[in-house]
């Protein structure tokens, strides 16, 4: 089971270094902003293998809305890779909270 995570959660792990967020949206919307912090691994190539799992922090998959962070978070664990969270509002739900942008 892959958790939601929302906004809330979001902001509470980054400000307590608990959390990383990959953000798997494609690289032009990266580069256009993202969740200050988040490293870029587009869904397009993603690899599981590339993930930072040793930094002891928990990996939270982001996206614009939900959707791609979710098949991100199934394709690592279809892997082997125990990704159990994602942040169901996305970069969308972000923005529209007037949450800080990095671009």
């Amino acid at each position: 089971m892959v958790e939601d995570l929302t906004r809330s959660d979001i902001k509470t792990g980054l400000a307590a270094g608990r959390i990383t967020v990959v953000d798997v949206r494609e690289p032009h919307e990266y580069a256009a902003g993202h969740i200050p912090g988040a490293l870029s691994m587009p869904l397009s190539a993603f690899d599981p293998a590339a993930l930072p799992l040793g930094s002891g922090k928990r990996v939270v998959f982001s996206c614009a809305a939900g959707v791609r962070s979710m098949q991100a978070a199934m394709i690592a664990r279809s892997h082997g890779v125990a990704i159990d969270a994602h942040y169901r509002g996305g970069f969308r739900d972000w923005v529209m909270a007037g949450e800080p942008v990095e671009s």
